[in-house]
Parts: C-alpha cells; structure tokens; sequence
C-alpha cells in the first residue's frame, strides 16, 4: 500500500498524507457479514458522561470477522480486498467452497483469486491459519491465540507481525511486535504473513476536522485548566503543571502500572523495548 500526497489547494491539505486505497478491490461490504454499531457519545445508561471527548463520527457499521478460522481443512477463495473503516488493516472476503462467506484480516501480499485454508496438515503459506506446532521456526505470523479455540486476540493491527522463535515442549517462544518474547502453547492458531495496510503509520490527517468524523472530540490539556479541574492546572502565567499526571492523579510517564504478581509473567522471556 502506498501514501499519496495531496496539492495543497486548502490549508487542510498542505500537510495531509492520505492513503492510496490501491489494493481495495471492492467498494460495497457483504451484507450478511454487517451489524449496525450503536454509538455512546460517551455516556453511561444514565446518559451521564463517563468518557470526555468521544462523540459524533460518521456511521460506521461493524464487519463481522473470522478469527477462529475453525472450518479446518476447507479451502476459501479471496473474492474482495476491502476497507473496514473500524480497524487499521484490510479485510479480505472469503468465499469457502461449501458457500459460506467470511471475512479474515488481510495479511501483506494477499491476492485476489487466492486459495486459503486454515488446518493442521495445510502449507504454510501467506493466509493460511495453523497451530504454532506445525508452522516452520522463523516465520512471520499475525493474528495470534493466547488460548486455543479462543480466538486471534494478538498482532491484528496494520503492519503488524510477530516471529515464531522456538519450540520446546507444549509452548512455543514467539517475538512480539513490542519486542517482548513469550511463551505460547503450540496448540494455539496463528495465521502466516504480516497484516497488510503497513503504511497506516504514514498518514497524517491534516486538520482537526478529520479526527471529528472518527468520533473524537478537542481534547483540553491539563495545564489549561483550574487547580479544581485537573492536578496540572492552575499557576501564575503559563506554568508547566509539574510532574505529568492523569486527572486522578496517576503519574503518566515512567510509572509502571502493571502488576507485580501478574499470572502471565511465569510465560514472559524477554520484557519489551523500553
């Protein structure tokens, strides 16, 4: 995928990076794979604001993907590459040879026309779903499970990709995306390839505008505001706030926040980058 860069016939576009949508195929999702997404606004059943900042948007509607990847051993035809305007990454339709349709995650390099499958006794090709006993040391993979049959709940945002190290026993030592390296059980499903869209990082809105159709409101910094309102606030002229924190008071750089008896610790090898 590639990054266009727009003439700067308006302020908005001077700076504006947008994506070339090259690769999309189809421009109208499968509609027995959508469901409506019902907004919040940011408010509670009470209609009280819970989160500050979220509200408005565009519609959006939810496709509904496949991260099971369970029918094993039946072969899908890539049909369509399309957009998902709630994730990062592209989507890619699957029509399986008994007629059911899905959407999977599109990996790097996924064409139309292409056959994928998800089983034990597959290839290890790009788009193909195995567990991680069966797939060769070294390969780059994506979507990832924590516990089998679950679900991928790892490595599904665009560009993303973790390495499958070693083997030893009943787990496997993957590298992650963050640099951290951890043990997973070779019983759980990974996909092959790295997820597509890498140049997602590239894009730069432009204006304040487009953040206002992804349903995200001005945010007030902490410092521009009373001593009541936030632990940064208040001060003679344009104080720096102290030491950066959150409205609740919880420092929000350095500070560790995770816990010190975590039970996922005894499967972490390396910690990430710092």
């Amino acid at each position: 995928m590639a990054v266009k860069k727009l003439r700067p016939v308006t302020p908005g576009q001077r700076f504006r990076t947008a994506p070339a949508f090259t690769e999309i195929t189809k421009s109208t999702p499968e509609k027995s794979l959508l469901v409506v997404k019902k907004k919040s606004g940011g408010r509670n059943n009470s209609g009280r604001t819970t989160m500050r900042y979220i509200g408005g948007g565009h519609k959006q509607k939810i496709r509904i993907i496949d991260f099971k990847r369970q029918k094993r051993d039946i072969p899908a035809t890539v049909k369509a590459i399309e957009y998902d305007p709630m994730r990062s990454a592209r989507i890619a339709l699957l029509y399986y040879v008994d007629g059911e349709k899905a959407y999977i995650i599109a990996p790097e390099g996924l064409q139309v026309g292409q056959s994928v499958s998800s089983g034990e006794s597959i290839a290890p090709e790009v788009g193909n779903a195995l567990p991680l006993a069966k797939i060769p040391l070294g390969t780059i993979i994506h979507n990832l499970e924590l516990k089998p049959g679950k679900g991928a709940a790892m490595v599904r945002s665009a560009g993303g990709y973790a390495q499958l190290m070693a083997r030893d026993g009943k787990y496997a030592t993957v590298k992650l995306p963050s640099g951290e390296t951890r043990n997973i059980l070779v019983t759980c499903y990974a996909t092959i390839g790295a997820v597509s869209n890498s140049d997602h990082m590239n894009v730069r809105l432009g204006k304040a505008g487009r953040n206002r159709w992804l349903g995200k409101r001005p945010r007030t910094r902490g410092v521009a505001m009373n001593p009541v309102d936030h632990p940064m606030g208040g001060g003679e002229g344009r104080a720096s706030g102290g030491h950066p924190r959150s409205r609740t008071g919880l420092y929000a750089k350095g500070k560790k926040t995770r816990s010190k008896h975590k039970y996922s610790d005894k499967y972490i090898i390396g910690k990430r980058k710092k």
